[in-house]
Order: C-alpha cells, then sequence, then structure tokens
C-alpha cells in the first residue's frame, strides 16, 4: 500500500456539536462484537428501527454487507480482518461526526483491533457491546450454514472452530442472547443510552 503525501484536511465550518445539537441525540458508535450466529444483526436491525422510529438518527454498518462492497477485495485471513475492521473503524469515525448513532455489527475477533477502534474515537464516545453466547448456541442455530460448512472442511479460518475470538475484557455492555429475546435485548440498549444521556 502506497503513502499519500501532499494531502491537507480541509476543515468544515460546521462542527460535530452542531450536529448533535441538531438531531437533539450524541453520536455514539455501537460496536456489537460476538461470535457468528450470536445475534449482532438482528439485534441492530431491531435497534436500529426502534431509534428510526423514534426520530433517532441512526446509520448501520453491518460485516457481510460491508464485504459487499467497500470491503469486497478482503478475504478472512488475519491480515485482511485487520484491515476490515479498520476501514470501518475510518467509516465509524466519519459517521460519530456526522452526528449519527453508529449501530456496527462485526465479529471483529482481535481485542487488539477494537481497541484502535476505540482510540479513533472522542473519550466516551465507543460503546462495545459484547453480545455473548457459548459457541454451542451459536453452532446450534447455524443461521446461515458456516458452522455446518467450518466442520465439514469446507470453511478455513472460522472464528470458533479454527480461528479465535478474543472476548471484551471490559465491555460497556454484555448482552446474553443464549436466554434473552431480540425485545430485550434492545431495550437493555436503549435503557443504557437513556441513562447516560446519549439519546
Amino acid at each position: 500500500m502506497t503513502e499519500a503525501n501532499n494531502i491537507v484536511w480541509h476543515a468544515s465550518e460546521i462542527t460535530k456539536q452542531d450536529r448533535t445539537s441538531q438531531n437533539k441525540h450524541q453520536s455514539p458508535v455501537l460496536w456489537f462484537t460476538g461470535l457468528s450466529g450470536s445475534g449482532k444483526s438482528t439485534i441492530t436491525v431491531a435497534l436500529e428501527k426502534t431509534l428510526f422510529e423514534r426520530g433517532i438518527r441512526s446509520y448501520r454498518l453491518d460485516g457481510d454487507n460491508i464485504r459487499h462492497g467497500l470491503n469486497n477485495n478482503l478475504g478472512f485471513s488475519p491480515d485482511d480482518r485487520k484491515e476490515n475492521i479498520r476501514r470501518i473503524g475510518e467509516v465509524a469515525k466519519l459517521l460519530n461526526d456526522a452526528g449519527l448513532i453508529t449501530l456496527t455489527a462485526f465479529i471483529s475477533p482481535y481485542r487488539e483491533d477494537r481497541d484502535k477502534v476505540r482510540q479513533l474515537l472522542p473519550e466516551g464516545d465507543f460503546i462495545e457491546v459484547y453480545v455473548k453466547c457459548s459457541l454451542e448456541g451459536c453452532e446450534a442455530r447455524d443461521p446461515k450454514g458456516l458452522y455446518q460448512k467450518a466442520r465439514s472442511g469446507e470453511i478455513k479460518g472460522f472464528t470458533g472452530i479454527d480461528a479465535p475470538y478474543e472476548e471484551p475484557v471490559a465491555p460497556e455492555l454484555v448482552i446474553d442472547t443464549e436466554n434473552n429475546s431480540v425485545e430485550a435485548a434492545v431495550s437493555e440498549v436503549l435503557t443504557f443510552l437513556e441513562e447516560r444521556k446519549y439519546i
């Protein structure tokens, strides 16, 4: 990758504070991480709908969706996974500055990569949400049939099977999807946002 030279940041006359003031809410990045099948996408879809119905501006970034476009040149090697999350972090940073609540649904298996995204954002604007479900629970759901393919050797480097997943050490929020409904998960996130005056 070549390094860009002779570039200068061109500042806007509209600040993030201007945007959040107009929106009447803050613009945190809610980073949903967890194993494949844990419920990240399902929860963020439901949460996005609820926020929209309440007049709260948000946008959802989903792992598979992003790989259809922005990251369609990346595979699932450790280096490609790191680059995938780096790019998403930069997009999330832009949406944060734009005054939107950003919902991301990415396995993002490495702590270091998630921490790097946290460092991109202002203090308090990165909310790590651990969507907790055991490997057995995720494998029993297997909504895309990926675990079955990984077990049969059709997919190599699959998180939780033959590639690691590093659980968050101190996430802002833990959602147990093995024992709770989608509705309960959405309610838990909304309560968190309300109590901390994000919305």
